[in-house]
């Protein structure tokens, strides 16, 4: 590849203003904002230039006014029912590992319990029914198309995977936002029957090298990372991490490892 062929390249990867294209840290917390029943039906995936996404954005500011009327707070909607189904669409469209961070904040600082072992519990079963990147083929501008989180949200509830009581901002049930969302394209936003990924939701892993935990994203990882023998790298602290990670001598031999 040329230098001109790689700029070319680098000047399609991003087609608009906006977040990222696939199913990264943010996607997928738009994602989980919506499942969480904080936005409006369809938030999580309309392209940032989409005409779309000025007449939310209006609807939106009509609708926190209308909420201070009816005293429907944050605290009201961020209920443990609204964090399962947040775990279980993570699942559904195979979103990032940064999700479990995040949601636990969230719960903590309304007081409601989450755990990793919920994460576990939740949505590890889940099938992954979203066929984007990295785990898939596909972009969030083609996910929003197919019929965006609505459309998987509706696919979770027909299998029991969705607690459809759930309250929302707008002051319906998650259950009455997404009944009958289409589904435009099912290669994109696939049937449940037909996952990408079997078990797609955020494996927790213990042992002695992460007693408190890890997680790994199984929808996006190879099948060789499900089972591995090697040797481990173990760091002290953080300042050590950044000093060997920096270490060009600990790159080179890395990279000798990894080949």
């Amino acid at each position: 590849m040329s230098q001109q062929e790689f700029m070319d390249a680098e000047s399609c990867m991003s087609r608009s203003a906006g977040h990222c294209m696939t199913m990264g840290t943010a996607s997928t917390m738009a994602c989980m904002v919506e499942s969480l029943g904080l936005s409006l039906p369809g938030n999580a995936a309309i392209p940032a230039v989409d005409s779309r996404r000025k007449v939310l954005a209006q609807e939106t500011g009509r609708r926190i006014v209308a909420m201070v009327h009816e005293d429907l707070r944050i605290s009201k909607i961020l209920t443990r029912e609204a964090f399962q189904n947040a775990i279980r669409a993570c699942a559904a469209i195979g979103g990032s590992t940064n999700a479990v961070i995040h949601l636990i904040a969230f719960a903590g600082r309304v007081g409601v319990p989450l755990t990793l072992d919920d994460w576990d519990k939740y949505g590890r079963d889940v099938h992954t029914i979203l066929d984007i990147q990295p785990a898939g083929r596909f972009l969030m501008e083609e996910f929003y198309y197919a019929g965006g989180l609505p459309a998987v949200l509706w696919k979770l509830a027909q299998v029991g995977q969705l607690d459809e009581g759930a309250l929302t901002a707008n002051g319906k049930t998650i259950g009455e936002n997404v009944k009958d969302a289409p589904n435009w394209d099912s290669n994109v936003i696939r049937e449940y029957e037909n996952p990408l990924v079997e078990s797609g939701g955020i494996a927790v892993l213990r042992g002695n090298l992460c007693p408190d935990g890890a997680v790994l994203k199984p929808s996006a990882a190879s099948p060789r990372l499900m089972r591995h023998r090697g040797r481990a790298v173990v760091f002290e602290s953080i300042e050590e991490y950044k000093a060997r990670i920096d270490d060009p001598i600990s790159r080179s031999m890395r990279r000798a490892c990894w080949c």
